[in-house]
Formats: C-alpha cells, structure tokens, sequence
C-alpha cells in the first residue's frame, strides 16, 4: 500500500523525459541544473518533498508538459559534491494528479490532489494476482533475465499486492510509456494484470529465441 503521508498542496517538481517513479520505489539523481540546484537548497531547508513527473511529447504547446499523473517522493539521502551538483535518493510517497502549473520560475510548482488506489472488491483475487505475477518474474528469470538477486529476493518478501506491482514495475519494466500507464492505472487489481501481461509476452519471447538457438552459441545464432 502506499505510505500513510499527508501532502501540501503544492510542491516543487522536476519534469523529465521517460522519467517515471512509484510510490516506495527508490530514484537516484543526478542534480546539475541551476534551476534545480535552487530547488534542492530549498526542498532540504523544509519538507525533503518534490515531484517527478514525466514529460508529455504528445501534450498540446507550453514547456515541458508534464503527464497529468505524477508521483510526489521524499529525499532520503543526499551528498553534494565540490563543483555544486548533488547526487540524492527519493523515495516515492503517492501518486498525484497534476491540477496546474503555479510558477517556473526559479523551478516549477505545481498544485497536486493525492491519488489513492481504487477500492479492492476482492482482496483474495489481488493475492492471486500477486503470486501469478512472482512467477512470471521467477520465469523471465530464468530464461535470462538481468535483475539483480538482491532484488529478486526483497521482492519476495513484498506480500502486499499494491507494493508488490509498483516495486516490480520500478525495476523491472524498461518501457517508459507503460511505466506511465501503470502509474495512472489506480485499481490494483487492473495494473497487477496489466504488468503481467506485459513479461508474460517477454516469456514467451524469450523461450521462442531459446527454441531457436538450440544449442548454437549466442554468436552463431544466424546460423541456426
């Protein structure tokens, strides 16, 4: 579930291509930009709170418009380096909608409403969901998947469906436009699905390629 957290109704973000972090997920970053060095100074003299939103290419003029749904994080660590860049951590906390843009000068802010997940109508189907999901994760695995071991095995500790998907889909999905819609998908139950489907083409992607290889060598794969 998504931390018990009470939000202001404004907060600072930062609106990035492909950028898209959930609530619980951890986002390094990498801040360089004057504007948003600003951002920081102030962010760490009050809450520790900011924004990621993902830019919108398809969104109608202004300046980077941000996707209507973000996610609001909180900096859990942070190091400033000796040439005025930062390297931090936050933590997502809550999905947000996006209500308007109040200023971009010396950074953006924006006003945001908390998005809570929808109601669960069977808490028995969503455990279902959960377990179907951590097999095809332990399957694309061991076909050759590349997540970290470390990570596989927090995962299995994550009983909570809710947090189970979102931290899988952190790290697990390299596609940033589904990032999004499983960001903006609020009923569990629909984006436990929805990301499930998505590896479950990749297992079968990745059990076609090993039928195809046989026995050849990943070099000699043209000649099979």
């Amino acid at each position: 579930m998504e931390m018990e957290v009470t939000l202001p109704d404004e907060v600072a973000v930062m609106t990035l291509p492909g950028a898209v972090l959930f609530p619980q997920a951890l986002m390094p970053l990498h801040i360089f930009e004057p504007r948003y060095r600003d951002m920081l100074r102030d962010v760490l003299s009050s809450h520790r709170l900011f924004a990621i939103a993902n830019l919108d290419p398809h969104a109608a003029g202004g300046f980077e418009p941000p996707h209507r749904i973000a996610t609001v994080g909180i900096v859990r660590a942070c190091q400033k380096n000796d040439d005025g860049t930062s390297n931090l951590l936050l933590q997502g906390l809550a999905r947000v909608e996006v209500r308007g843009i109040l200023r971009e000068e010396p950074y953006r802010r924006i006003r945001i409403r908390v998005l809570a997940s929808a109601p669960v109508g069977d808490p028995a189907e969503n455990l279902r969901l959960r377990t179907a999901l951590a097999r095809i994760i332990a399957a694309r695995e061991r076909l050759g998947g590349r997540t970290k071991g470390e990570f596989l095995r927090f995962l299995k500790t994550v009983t909570d469906p809710e947090a189970f998907v979102d931290l899988a889909a952190a790290s697990l999905c390299d596609d940033p436009q589904l990032k999004q819609r499983l960001l903006e998908t609020l009923e569990v139950s629909a984006r436990l699905r929805l990301f499930g489907e998505h590896l479950r083409h990749q297992v079968d992607n990745l059990k076609l390629g090993h039928r195809l290889q046989g026995d050849l060598a990943d070099e000699d794969i043209v000649g099979n």
